[in-house]
């Protein structure tokens, strides 16, 4: 009724495990007044290797768990989920649940980022299996930069190696060169590198050593940070509704002790999270399937 107060609640920040803490860290730091709530599905992690279908039943049963938190907007910090199950929810889930609430990836804002940058048009990605099996950022790029060129580079031993704090040894080296010499040897004209997992950026400055000084790197935090930032500016409907505490409150559907002492590992700072279990059993009430396995992802 009109003159009720307006219903708020944090602003959710999902991943399937550790690496969208990279986003959280430049989302608070640009937009500290808000409340968040970060949730990671470390007990169902990793998601780059799994099924489209897998990564949208868990990635839906997360977004209406924070919706359930009071979360108004969900923000997919997860390129796979982004690119496996952001669309399907939009589309399909969100209009059954509550069109009033909003979910948004970390694909559309990087691509948009593209042209600024790249010279040649011939855009390198690192990122996990199933985010280059679903060609959602050769999509995407084709879409909004017709013209430009996208050459994905599958990285299966990189967030293994991220997540297990086995960065600094020769194992690390090893991957990280194979990687990036693979990339490299598909074309010469590679002029900017999308890092198209939210893990990366951990390994940014070794990824740099084994690509040649003219490559451009985009690390997606600041990015989606700023996406952020205008999306609420250009959409007060939605402002309106997320909670100015400046709390952050952390879940994770794993242990907590191991949660902490990595999530401590990633952000710099002490981390106390909260074991959860995320479960919907409403099948009735979830996407038929249409469009799970369609690779474009929308922000």
């Amino acid at each position: 009724m009109e003159g009720e107060p307006i219903e708020k609640g944090p602003i959710g920040i999902f991943d399937s495990g550790y690496g969208g803490l990279t986003i959280l860290s430049k989302i608070r730091r640009l937009l500290p007044e808000y409340d968040y709530i970060y949730m990671g599905d470390n007990a169902r992690a990793p998601y780059g290797t799994r099924s489209f279908d897998s990564v949208y039943r868990f990635t839906r049963e997360a977004v209406f768990d924070l919706f359930d938190r009071g979360c108004r907007l969900v923000i997919l910090a997860c390129n796979t989920a982004s690119a496996k199950a952001l669309r399907t929810i939009q589309q399909i889930d969100l209009p059954k649940r509550d069109p009033s609430r909003r979910v948004l990836g970390v694909i559309r804002p990087t691509v948009e980022a593209v042209e600024a940058i790249t010279k040649t048009g011939v855009v390198g990605v690192f990122a996990t299996p199933g985010t280059i099996a679903s060609e959602s950022y050769r999509l995407e790029i084709e879409k909004i930069h017709p013209g430009f060129t996208t050459i994905g580079q599958s990285c299966p031993m990189w967030v293994p190696l991220i997540e297990n704090n086995e960065t600094d040894n020769a194992g690390a080296e090893f991957f990280i060169k194979k990687y990036t010499d693979e990339l490299m040897s598909k074309s010469a004209s590679i002029d900017t590198v999308i890092l198209g997992c939210t893990h990366y950026p951990l390994i940014g400055k070794a990824i740099a050593r084994h690509l040649p000084k003219r490559i451009k790197i985009i690390e997606q935090g600041e990015i989606v940070a700023s996406s952020l930032k205008d999306y609420l500016h250009r959409h007060p409907e939605i402002e309106t509704r997320c909670s100015k505490g400046s709390s952050i409150e952390y879940l994770t559907t794993d242990d907590e002790k191991r949660f902490d002492r990595l999530a401590s590992y990633f952000l710099k700072e002490e981390v106390n999270s909260r074991r959860v279990i995320i479960e919907h059993n409403d099948r009735n009430n979830r996407g038929n399937g249409q469009g799970v396995e369609s690779p474009s992802a929308t922000n």
